[in-house]
């Protein structure tokens, strides 16, 4: 089981319990270059938005803010980084809270190592796929096309749906030029299009982006700048 790929990652790891995340801080620290750590969801929220971590781990029964809840502030505004839950439960709620949330792994207690490398590989799989999901338009700018999400300077630029229709379709065919028709299609396949709206949503769209990404080509359709 090849780990390298979490050598020069940063980790998160939060649990109220001093014995367990001594130990466990200890162990991941042997894969992940640096390992904070905190003892209750609260803490655990303050040092993420402080040090934004690459992986985070945490136990789900805590003071102040529990796991699920920690995780849901997380996923706010940040839909990529992967997070892992232990806990004792394995009710159905909890799972599907889990699925919710987009977690990588719901660990069962009590931890081992066999159980922490079995995540730590997920995890592994999970940022190299997310990588090969994202796709820069700039040094600020990126889309990720696993979460279908629009992302400038970290922050996360709210689409209407028309929108994310049009920018997904244009960003999976970068390519070329994407058509009126096919636009269309897309988005207007019912009630059909007008180039008053088109336009529109295009105008919208530019000002979210604040550069000029969109070309049109002219008699065509559109196509993603290169």
């Amino acid at each position: 089981m090849n780990l390298d790929r979490l050598k020069p990652l940063t980790l998160l790891y939060v649990d109220d319990e001093p014995h367990i995340r001594q130990n466990a801080v200890e162990y991941l620290s042997r894969y992940c270059h640096n390992v904070y750590e905190a003892e209750d969801g609260a803490m655990g929220l303050s040092l993420y938005r402080e040090h934004k971590p690459d992986l985070i781990i945490s136990d789900i029964k805590m003071p102040k803010l529990n796991g699920l809840e920690f995780a849901s502030q997380v996923r706010q505004d940040d839909k990529k980084t992967p997070i892992i839950i232990a806990t004792a439960h394995t009710e159905t709620a909890y799972l599907l809270k889990a699925v919710e949330l987009q977690l990588v792994k719901y660990i069962i207690k009590p931890i081992t190592s066999e159980k922490l490398q079995e995540a730590l590989s997920m995890v592994c799989e999970t940022l190299e796929h997310t990588k090969n999901s994202l796709i820069y338009l700039d040094d600020k700018t990126r889309y990720d096309l696993l979460n279908q999400s629009l992302f400038i300077d970290d922050t996360l630029i709210k689409l209407t749906h028309n929108e994310q229709l049009f920018f997904d379709f244009l960003i999976q065919n970068r390519q070329r030029a994407i058509t009126y028709d096919e636009i269309e299609n897309i988005i207007w396949a019912y009630e059909g299009m007008s180039m008053d709206a088109l336009r529109s949503l295009v105008r919208g769209l530019r000002k979210k982006l604040g550069a000029v990404f969109i070309d049109n080509v002219s008699g065509i359709g559109y196509r993603l700048k290169s």
